[in-house]
């Protein structure tokens, strides 16, 4: 089997670059050449240099080549999908597309989310452009002569990755005996899915006839609540967070940024059946729970190769939603 990673050592993608080389998977990448040491790409891998982006120097860059499957990880809107498509017309069979969970009906009317349910997020724009990509997708790709595959994963991690978009910066407040600011009252439930757990499914979907014009997500079927998150990655680290609980509303009135990614996505609670698949891939089993996964990535920001940066607007902001949560129960 021959296939291509548009993309392939990102946290996601590099799991799947290592489990696709171990099957004795022919992969290819195409990128721009300028992948990190962090997640070094194995030497079986062979490499096309060529920005995705730019039309003519990547049609030059793969010429002669055919592809069983074209994985695309770095689309973000339809027109670069189009892009692709053209690219790739008459040099792909499957076009496999790297869509995203949040774009699912944010928040869900109904539990357990299954492919089936609406895809629908008004307070996010990275995940309605997700939409646009894949209903373009869907429109398109037989044009080309395709069969499309579109994946959704969730909250999927590495070593490197710590579950909060703001980063090291509620580790360092953990380790100062600060309080960390968590959304809502941290009981609203989420999954988190080891990268190379997710490998097992998205590697099972290449050139396999069961993933032909279908879409999938794959996701672990552990559930926890954002303060056994918060309580666990604190464990990791060696101490006992000092969680203090704020509205998501009050969070974006303070950072409209991150306000977006959890009114959008992280708020609220996400259960996934992964009936679909495991019926497509049998072999898809998730086998690293989060509380492994976690000294992972403890042991990786304990270490050198880590980058432990703070953000002090950030910083600033956690103190002051503290303090007015504080006041509020004071008062």
């Amino acid at each position: 089997m021959k296939v291509l990673f548009i993309g392939g050592s990102g946290v996601i993608s590099s799991a799947c670059t290592q489990l696709a080389v171990d099957k004795g998977i022919e992969l290819f990448h195409l990128n721009r050449g300028k992948t990190s040491d962090i997640r070094p790409v194995p030497g079986e891998v062979i490499q096309i240099e060529a920005d995705v982006r730019n039309f003519e120097k990547t049609s030059k860059a793969i010429e002669g080549h055919a592809f069983d499957v074209v994985a695309d990880w770095i689309s973000f809107m339809p027109e670069h999908i189009e892009n692709n498509l053209k690219l790739f017309k008459g040099k792909a069979k499957q076009y496999l597309f790297i869509s995203s969970a949040s774009a699912y009906q944010t928040p869900p009317l109904k539990l357990p989310v299954t492919e089936e349910t609406p895809l629908e997020n008004p307070y996010w724009k990275y995940s309605r452009d997700k939409i646009a990509c894949e209903t373009f997708l869907k429109d398109e790709a037989e044009k080309y002569g395709m069969k499309y595959t579109i994946v959704r994963p969730s909250h999927t991690y590495d070593k490197t990755l710590l579950p909060f978009d703001e980063g090291y910066t509620v580790v360092d407040r953990m380790l100062n005996g600060k309080p960390v600011v968590v959304l809502g009252d941290g009981t609203s439930i989420w999954t988190l899915t080891h990268h190379r757990d997710f490998a097992k499914g998205l590697v099972g979907l290449l050139n396999n006839p069961k993933a032909m014009n279908e879409k999938f997500h794959i996701t672990s079927d552990e559930w926890l609540t954002w303060n056994q998150i918060y309580t666990l990655v604190g464990q990791a680290f060696g101490v006992t967070p000092r969680l203090v609980h704020v509205p998501s509303e009050i969070i974006a009135s303070y950072n409209e940024e991150l306000g977006a990614g959890l009114l959008g996505d992280k708020s609220h609670s996400m259960i996934f059946d992964n009936s679909k698949i495991k019926s497509a891939v049998p072999e898809f089993e998730c086998t690293i729970p989060f509380s492994e996964g976690v000294k992972e990535i403890a042991d990786w920001y304990k270490s050198d190769k880590a980058t432990k940066e703070t953000d002090l607007e950030l910083d600033r902001i956690f103190d002051a939603l503290s303090e007015k949560i504080v006041s509020i129960y004071n008062a």
